[in-house]
């Protein structure tokens, strides 16, 4: 039962870092990086499908990403999602390659980005907090019910204490190091 519980609660704690850092890849910094393009949608023959599926996406210099359409007929549907998307990127098309110049932050944008990172942390550490009130209260609960003796419940209660303690650190480093890749010129 202890095991149950704090494995359950391990595992949400690492599923919201992954969620934190796959939420600030999205975040544009002013250096190149195809996962900026991740939500991106193209409406290849009727079907919306993500554009790493109708396309080559690669970073030639830290600058620049570059979308190679696998199918010529696409370019400008591709175009069209990549504008669409509101990622405020600007595509050049040449022939069967759209070039996307990433334009330099300016700091007024890298401070709202630093807000905005800090607000992420700040909502995924709620949530690790709400984690940790479900496995408190799953742990009241078993021993009011007999399951857990109350040493073993305190113990449960210190260990989900610590696991959140160090899933609260771990956001922080997170987000420490976007902030410095965002203000790095």
């Amino acid at each position: 039962m202890l095991e149950a519980i704090m494995k359950n609660f391990k595992a949400k704690v690492t599923g919201a870092h992954e969620a934190l850092f796959e939420r600030l890849t999205k975040v544009r910094t002013g250096r190149a990086n195809i996962a900026v393009l991740d939500g991106v949608r193209v409406d290849f023959y009727g079907t919306h499908t993500p554009l790493n599926q109708v396309a080559n996406l690669s970073v030639p210099d830290p600058k620049t990403i570059m979308v190679r359409a696998w199918d010529k007929s696409q370019v400008k549907s591709i175009e069209k999602a990549i504008q669409a998307a509101g990622l405020g990127l600007n595509p050049v098309v040449q022939g069967d390659i759209i070039r996307l110049p990433i334009p330099p932050l300016t700091e007024d944008r890298r401070k709202e980005l630093v807000k905005q990172v800090k607000k992420f942390g700040e909502d995924f550490k709620v949530e690790i907090r709400n984690f940790r009130r479900d496995a408190n209260e799953e742990a009241k609960k078993a021993e009011k019910d007999g399951k857990i003796t109350e040493d073993e419940s305190k113990k449960l209660l210190a260990g989900v204490q610590k696991e959140t303690d160090a899933g609260i650190t771990k956001i922080d480093e997170i987000v420490t190091r976007k902030e410095k890749e965002l203000m790095e010129v």
